[in-house]
């Protein structure tokens, strides 16, 4: 507060070193500031915040009260959210609409590595983030039948249309091939079957483009980090030592490649007894937090055994695991831990705006 006087120009001057999420930037300086109202000691304003910082939105909007509070701590200080709309930039020479691309990869197949990627984005999704959803993995699809969808992909265009599943684009190989049929394809056609992915399907314009990655070290990852600049990739891993050798052998895939890791979860982290509420920890536990301390990477969080999850997948109803009470939290929390995550190190390293491709 100068010379003692709240006004409009002092929360400004307040607010100048508060960051936008999204880019790391001055809500000030990004015009995410509005409707500055002073009367006496009250002071009410609102922070616009983008889709993209929906899943965080609550948490910056009380930091943007607490930093006021902590500049005019004699005043009643209220500030209202508000959304402020931001377009993202075409990405790469494929020319993606989408603010974020995180790639969901796993060291080796069966740790549920496509229903966590189907979980963040549905978690994203149902904050308010404009999601899309693409399974890149070719040789066992898998995300069709978590979403209970079957329709093939229409051309509109000259553009896939990408299957609506709630009002979320997902786009998978499992739309294009017979029910038990087989993807028999050499490097060449995968490159060529992932670049058309993204090239050719109008996804429409996007805060998150989730890409569920078959598991393994293959050269998709390769061929991803050549096509668009990744945000980074999630390792997913369960406990036992044998899969955790192999996780690591996805983050030095993903390290050489150039991909950021932007951190591990732990899948079926234990499972608790519906009837003893007793836990058991079938596969160990803490595995994927310690692997994560010692290679440097962040931790997300763990996702215990729960039937609902399998059953609800089984079903194609993934959607439904965010609306039971035992199931959400932990979904929720690892959804909230990747955005703040992405924030601090926008908040870190502001990233360099892309420029539009001709």
């Amino acid at each position: 507060m100068a010379d003692g006087q709240l006004d409009a120009a002092a929360v400004e001057a307040a607010l100048t070193d508060f960051k936008d999420p999204e880019t790391g930037r001055s809500v000030v300086q990004m015009e995410q500031l509005s409707d500055i109202q002073v009367s006496g000691s009250e002071l009410s304003v609102t922070l616009g915040l983008t889709s993209w910082a929906a899943p965080i939105g609550g948490e910056v909007r009380l930091a943007c009260e607490q930093h006021l509070c902590s500049a005019f701590p004699d005043a009643a200080i209220t500030v209202n959210r508000a959304v402020h709309d931001r377009r993202p930039q075409p990405l790469g020479e494929i020319g993606l609409t989408a603010k974020s691309i995180i790639a969901v990869g796993s060291g080796k197949g069966g740790v549920g590595k496509s229903t966590i990627s189907a979980s963040i984005a549905v978690g994203l999704k149902r904050s308010g983030a404009k999601v899309g959803l693409m399974d890149a993995d070719v040789y066992g699809p898998s995300i069709p039948h978590l979403f209970g969808v079957s329709s093939r992909p229409q051309i509109v265009d000259d553009k896939i249309q990408p299957v609506d599943a709630d009002g979320m684009a997902l786009m998978s190989m499992g739309f294009m091939v017979p029910p038990g049929e087989a993807v028999v394809w050499r490097g060449p056609m995968l490159h060529g079957a992932i670049t058309q992915f993204l090239r050719d399907t109008r996804w429409g314009e996007l805060d998150y483009l989730i890409i569920d990655m078959p598991p393994g070290t293959g050269d998709i990852a390769l061929t991803l980090s050549q096509l668009l600049p990744l945000t980074g990739a999630v390792i997913v891993c369960t406990p036992q030592e044998v899969a955790l050798l192999d996780a690591v052998k996805a983050i030095a895939m993903f390290r050489k490649v150039n991909i950021n890791v932007l951190g591990m979860v732990e899948n079926m982290s234990g499972f608790i007894c519906p009837d003893c509420n007793q836990r058991y920890d079938i596969f160990g536990s803490g595995g994927a937090r310690q692997r994560a301390e010692e290679l440097d990477v962040p931790f997300l969080g763990d996702v215990p055994i729960q039937m609902q999850i399998r059953e609800l997948g089984d079903a194609g109803r993934t959607n439904a695991s965010f609306d039971d009470a035992k199931v959400a939290p932990p979904l929720d929390a690892i959804c909230h831990q990747l955005v703040a995550n992405l924030a601090a190190s926008a908040s870190a390293n502001p990233p360099i705006p892309q420029l539009p491709v001709l």
